[in-house]
C-alpha cells in the first residue's frame, strides 16, 4: 500500500537513542514514497534546512527525508526524468540532522549510523524494493553495512550495480546529489550520458 507522501513513514517518532542529534534536529526526518516502490533511494542525512523556503525546506523541518533545494530537489529531478518519479521510496541513512555547532551539518559518527540502521533496514524490508540507490559514500557504506560488505573506494562503485541477497535487491550507487557537477565529469560522464545509463541500469534492474 502507498504512504501518504506529506506524512512519511515513522518508524519511531520521538526517538532519542542519539542523544546530540536530539539536540540538534528540529525534527525526525522520516522515510516517504509508496511502500511497495521499486526503486528506494538512500541519503546520508537531513542537512539544517531552510523553514523559510516556500518549498523546499529540508527533511530537518519537513519531516521528509530529501526535501532540501540543494540534494532533494537534485535527486527527485533525476528519478522524475528516469521514468521512476511515482514509483521511489526516499529515506536517509541517518534520520535526524547532526549539526556542526555552526549552523551548517557534520558527518554522522559511525554510532549514530549504526544506532538508525536497524530502522533503515526495517524500511528495505517494508518496502522490499528492486532496486536501493545509495547516494554518495557515507550512504553506501551505511547500506552496504547492512549485507556485511564493504568498499574501499566509493568512486569505483558508482552506476556499478552489486547484487546483494541479503537485502533482496541490486544496490546501485550513485554520487551524492550535491556534489554531482563536480564528480560526474571526474568520472567520465556528462549530465546526459549519466542520467541515461542511470536510466538503463534501473530498466534492467527493476
Amino acid at each position: 500500500m502507498p504512504s501518504d507522501p506529506e506524512e512519511g513513514n515513522p518508524l519511531a517518532p520521538g526517538c532519542e537513542r542519539c542523544p546530540e542529534l536530539v539536540e540538534s534536529r528540529e525534527c525526525i526526518s522520516w522515510g516517504n514514497g509508496p511502500l511497495d516502490a521499486s526503486v528506494f533511494v538512500v541519503g546520508e542525512a537531513p542537512g539544517a534546512g531552510d523553514p523559510d523556503a516556500e518549498q523546499w525546506q529540508g527533511g530537518n523541518w519537513t519531516g521528509l527525508a530529501y526535501t532540501s533545494r540543494h540534494s532533494g530537489r537534485r535527486i527527485r529531478e533525476l528519478i522524475e526524468a528516469v521514468g521512476y518519479g511515482g514509483d521511489c521510496y526516499f529515506t536517509n541513512a541517518v534520520k535526524c540532522f547532526p549539526a556542526d555547532g555552526e549552523g551548517s551539518n557534520r558527518e554522522p559518527t559511525a554510532e549514530e549510523r549504526a544506532n538508525c540502521r536497524p530502522y533503515l533496514r526495517e524500511e528495505i524490508v517494508q518496502v522490499d524494493p528492486d532496486v536501493v540507490v545509495p547516494t554518495g559514500k557515507h550512504a553506501t557504506k551505511s547500506v552496504l553495512a547492512l549485507a556485511d560488505r564493504t568498499i574501499d573506494g566509493f568512486l569505483d562503485t558508482v552506476l556499478e550495480p552489486v547484487a546483494c541477497p541479503d537485502l533482496g535487491a541490486t544496490v546501485l550507487p550513485l554520487v551524492h546529489p550535491s556534489y554531482q557537477e563536480i564528480w560526474i565529469s571526474r568520472l567520465g560522464y556528462t549530465a546526459e550520458s549519466y542520467r541515461e545509463q542511470f536510466e538503463t541500469l534501473l530498466d534492467r534492474l527493476v
